[in-house]
């Protein structure tokens, strides 16, 4: 087995977990073969009173072939 990795970021206007899982959520959408994801880092964008929450997530995937 060969696993590509590749780094998302999700965002969210409601929380931390939602933009996780905004990230893995898209991932497997639009990739086959997802094995597992890690949150690496998380933030928040400032916009006047509003807050965007932001995680980078690393995901994992089986190359086929």
């Amino acid at each position: 087995m060969v696993f590509k990795k590749v780094t998302l970021i999700g965002t969210s206007e409601e929380s931390f977990d939602d933009a996780a899982d905004n990230a893995i959520d898209r991932a497997e959408d639009t990739l086959e073969n997802v094995y597992w994801a890690e949150v690496e880092e998380f933030g928040v964008e400032l916009k006047g009173t509003d807050r965007e929450y932001q995680a980078e997530v690393e995901v994992a995937f089986e190359l086929e072939g």
